[in-house]
């Protein structure tokens, strides 16, 4: 069972994406993901290092910035973009579920799609923040 809270496991997963994603400390990074990390997304190879893979594999603009995290029990999920990715013009909005168990990640699924510009969504608004990004 998990011991921490909703707040330490929100914590826990912010600093996870900080230290891979935008420090690239691939060391420090083992400490937050599991040896036996479970990946269910379609486009990162299995396991902790097919996500650290990828994340060496990618432009080093490559930005993740957090928006909306919510926690229950050991799931976790946050809201966000990437930008700088290198995989088209657009940025990407995220939906990255991960569980966490005794204080590490391990296991992930996420949902990406293109990130509208101002003239796409139908209901004039923006897909994350409160502004567009351009």
């Amino acid at each position: 069972m998990n011991g921490t809270t909703s707040t330490e496991n929100k914590t826990l997963v912010l600093e996870a994406f900080d230290t891979l994603f935008s420090k690239r400390d691939y060391a420090a990074a083992e400490r937050y993901w599991s040896p036996d990390y479970i990946q269910h997304s379609a486009h990162i190879e299995p396991g902790r290092e097919g996500l650290f893979s990828l994340k060496r594999s990618s432009p080093p603009t490559l930005k993740c910035e957090p928006g909306l995290i919510v926690a229950e029990g050991e799931f976790v999920i946050v809201h966000g973009r990437f930008s700088g990715h290198g995989g088209g013009p657009k940025n990407w909005v995220a939906k990255d579920v991960v569980r966490i168990v005794d204080s590490v990640l391990v296991e992930h699924w996420v949902v990406l799609q293109d990130e509208a510009s101002r003239e796409e969504p139908k209901s004039g608004r923006p897909m994350f923040g409160a502004d567009f990004s351009e």
